[in-house]
């Protein structure tokens, strides 16, 4: 395995890390916003799991679990548990992520009926820069993929930094100020990762999902460590 193979390998153990974070964190508070960053955070690791093996050898179902997660659903996942957070009216939260769930859904049945051409593949290649001559997309998966990952990228990071902004109008919590806007910073990429992947930069692509995760991991440590003022103040946070 190459330097540039690794660094998928590398984001999936922190984002496996990250997840189960998020999810310890939710069975100890609950909070339905930390169960869907724990989604998104696994789709996260799908995908760079799955860019892990394709750069060894082939496989349909993984090529398959790679755009579906990589491209199309994580910052959709991530950025509908900040929203989650940030909508204090519960039945609008829930009405958005039942829609979400729908469009998953049909993203799920579109990638994986779409034809795939086996005999394009090429192994020790990215697969961010060979997928379009293996994978024919509809024009709906497309669509989709540009609507989920501009909701995502506005979900998760303008959330998180409206979010420090609160804290820092407030003059409280400043560890949340700067935990979310690690996470916005973070976000960045994970978010990003559909253009990379349009444009066939798998090496920039690899390198981006391991800072991203890594960043918002950090972003997560520094926003849930216990403050003085943590139990008295009430206000709206990423964490």
């Amino acid at each position: 395995m190459d330097a540039s193979n690794f660094l998928p390998f590398m984001a999936t153990v922190i984002t496996l890390f990250f997840a189960g974070s998020v999810l310890l964190r939710y069975f100890q508070r609950k909070g339905l916003h930390l169960l869907l960053w724990g989604i998104g955070l696994g789709l996260y690791a799908a995908g760079t799991f799955s860019e892990t093996y394709l750069s060894l050898q082939w496989s349909p179902f993984l090529l398959r679990v790679w755009y579906l997660s990589g491209a199309m659903l994580t910052a959709a996942w991530l950025g509908q548990g900040t929203i989650y957070l940030l909508i204090r009216k519960p039945g609008v939260a829930h009405v958005l992520t039942a829609v979400l769930a729908v469009l998953s859904v049909i993203a799920l049945v579109g990638v994986f009926s779409a034809p795939l051409d086996a005999s394009a593949f090429k192994a020790g290649v990215p697969i961010s820069s060979q997928y379009k001559a293996i994978l024919t997309r509809s024009g709906l998966i497309v669509l989709l993929t540009v609507v989920l990952n501009l909701y995502g990228t506005l979900g998760l990071v303008g959330g998180a930094v409206w979010s420090a902004w609160l804290f820092w109008r407030k003059r409280v919590l400043p560890n949340r100020v700067v935990g979310n806007i690690f996470i916005a910073l973070g976000g960045l990429f994970p978010a990003g990762a559909g253009t990379f992947i349009k444009l066939g930069l798998g090496d920039w692509l690899y390198l981006s999902e391991l800072l991203g995760a890594a960043i918002m991991f950090a972003g997560f440590w520094l926003a849930t460590q216990p403050q003085p003022m943590d139990e008295t103040v009430s206000a709206t946070a990423s964490a």
